[in-house]
């Protein structure tokens, strides 16, 4: 156990990782897509790596298993699937007699292994939370640099995919774009966790129409129908499950509960907190903590949700009745009522409201919104504006989805829809 501690602790210093001898040709179990296969000992070690076994406490859906109670499933767990992907999709190109080389394999397999490192408790739902200005994307990258020098620059080749510098741009589509394999894992996985069954994609077809055209990925005229049902897979599980009203009312009142905590905090009040939490709450963090002190990563990779869970657990007797409240309601799944409209709510409405619960809680003004929040969300399936999706025809036309489809859905699902909530506390009566 000591020696193994010991060996990663160094790769965490940056020394260069060392093979033991073990067979590192496994074989993964997984319930989406039957077997996995770990392809090489580098992708092996990497998956072995402490920052990347972090992930296996790290929730895909954050707060989600409170309304779908099966929803329990990691990013460890995702981003092995999109690795899974990513080895189909490499095999189906180079059968169509692109040339993809055994480094740009490893690199691109690195790369969507990789694309989530860096993120935080319960994954979007604290992602500005804990760390202020920079999104996991930007951790990622910070993540995948230190990586890179503790495997002795073996990822150089993946930054510059993740990066987008790398010549072969259809690589970086491969790892991110709107037809990417973290897409077509996420959508799979979500829907056979969650049991909706609106998310249900055929990810085997859409990988086999894959192709390339000047560089650039793009679906064969065969797969088109897949491709919208793909769009409106996305656009029926972001109102089912990943914007769900009930969804949201959790992660509204979880980042009030660390919002309230670092509030505490700064005004001098004693709080426990976990040791790999307490820089988090007790100053600002930003990108140039991170670069400039070489513990900042380090730091962040022991943050996992355990840590958020257990101090709210603790919290739940804290003498102030704010933190006391939420972390209490938290727990027992007493969430906020959500009322969600298509409109912006009556700012009337909303002082009204606010007044009663300053009554009812005996609060100051100042503190009204840990318990009336107003938020809006917005769902996109599809934005022709980014990196688009392309359908290549048999005269050798390139056309956007969004104009190739004869389903009218498709046009629509490209603009996006937003709604908006107001949330407040079960016990007001309206």
């Amino acid at each position: 156990m000591i020696d193994i501690f010991l060996s990663s602790f160094n790769i965490l210093k940056h020394k260069t990782v060392k093979t033991n001898g073990r067979n590192k040709r496994k074989i993964i179990s997984d319930p989406v897509y039957g077997l996995i296969t770990i392809p090489n000992d580098l992708i092996f070690d990497l998956i072995e790596h402490p920052w990347f076994q972090r992930l296996r406490r790290i929730m895909q859906l954050g707060l989600t298993h409170y309304v779908y109670p099966s929803a329990m499933h990691t990013r460890f767990q995702h981003a092995l699937g999109s690795m899974h992907l990513m080895m189909q999709a490499i095999e189906i190109l180079r059968s169509k007699d692109h040339v993809i080389t055994r480094e740009e394999e490893e690199g691109v397999l690195t790369a969507v292994l990789l694309h989530d490192i860096g993120h935080g408790p319960f994954s979007h739902t604290l992602e500005l939370s804990i760390v202020q200005g920079l999104s996991h994307e930007d951790l990622s990258l910070l993540m995948i640099d230190q990586l890179n020098l503790a495997f002795n620059h073996r990822f150089d080749l993946a930054t510059s995919i993740f990066r987008d510098d790398y010549p072969k741009r259809f690589l970086r589509q491969l790892v991110s774009s709107q037809l990417d394999m973290d897409r077509l894992d996420y959508l799979s996985r979500d829907s056979f966790f969650t049991g909706v069954a609106e998310g249900v994609i055929n990810t085997d077809r859409i990988i086999k129409m894959l192709t390339v055209v000047n560089d650039e990925l793009v679906v064969e005229a065969k797969g088109i129908y897949s491709i919208e049902k793909f769009i409106i897979a996305r656009r029926l599980m972001y109102w089912q499950v990943y914007l769900h009203k009930t969804v949201v009312a959790a992660e509204y009142m979880m980042i009030n509960i660390l919002r309230r905590a670092k509030f505490l905090v700064s005004e001098g009040t004693t709080l426990f907190m976990t040791p790999p939490l307490t820089a988090f709450l007790s100053r600002e963090i930003s990108v140039t903590n991170f670069l400039e002190n070489e513990n900042g990563l380090e730091q962040f990779a022991r943050l996992d949700d355990y840590d958020i869970i257990s101090c709210i657990k603790i919290w739940m007797e804290h003498p102030d009745k704010i933190l006391s409240y939420l972390c209490k309601n938290i727990i027992d799944r007493h969430l906020y009522k959500v009322m969600i409209q298509n409109d912006p709510f009556d700012p009337l409405l909303v002082e009204e409201i606010r007044a009663k619960v300053i009554r009812q809680f005996g609060l100051k003004e100042t503190d009204a919104d840990y318990f009336v929040v107003q938020g809006s969300v917005t769902n996109n399936a599809y934005n022709p504006v980014q990196d688009k999706i392309r359908i290549l025809f048999t005269n050798n036309e390139l056309i956007d989805v969004s104009d190739a489809s004869d389903n009218l859905n498709i046009s629509v699902l490209s603009s996006p829809v937003s709604k908006h909530l107001l949330c407040l506390p079960k016990e007001m009566a309206l």
